[in-house]
């Protein structure tokens, strides 16, 4: 029995289909998931290092800190390491917008109110904490600067 090349592509378009769609799904980092601020527990994390970033909407360096952000869970291992962002826009339109141009793959809490960032003593944007394995908050950088990057690894690199 002959088959035609035409009956070949038939079936092997949804071979090759169901092939990409699982090849984009594991090349394809999910993307952030986005929380009431009441669901913050950063003893959760104790054990790991971690990220703590507060940005907002508004902010310009906030867009260029989130490719470095997202690129260091990659960077760093899981079990070792995480990256925890708090957005403080009142409006969450205003943080959606946000999100549909700059792409974040890592756990979003939204704080409306300020009421961690009160308690965190935020004095600019973004800020963000280096908080060490025991929970401990042992950096605090004001602003993001491209330039400060190495430093900023060399300071996580130095808690794993």
């Amino acid at each position: 029995m002959t088959v035609s090349v035409k009956q070949k592509n038939i079936v092997a378009r949804p071979a090759m289909k169901n092939f990409l769609l699982l090849l984009l799904l594991v090349i394809t980092p999910v993307k952030a998931e986005i929380y009431n601020i009441n669901q913050l527990d950063l003893k959760q994390h104790q054990g790991k290092v971690v990220y703590l970033d507060f940005w907002a909407s508004w902010c310009k360096p906030c867009q260029k800190s989130f490719p470095w952000m997202n690129s260091l869970l990659t960077k760093y291992p899981a079990d070792n390491f995480t990256v925890i962002t708090v957005n403080l826009d009142a409006e969450s339109d205003a943080m959606h917008h946000f999100l549909g141009k700059v792409r974040a793959d890592f756990d979003i809490y939204h704080d409306p109110s300020g009421q961690i960032a009160e308690k965190f003593e935020i004095e600019g944007m973004p800020t963000s904490y280096l908080i060490d394995a025991s929970g401990k908050v042992v950096k605090k950088h004001i602003g993001f600067y491209i330039k400060k990057v190495d430093k900023y690894e060399r300071e996580i690199e130095e808690l794993l």
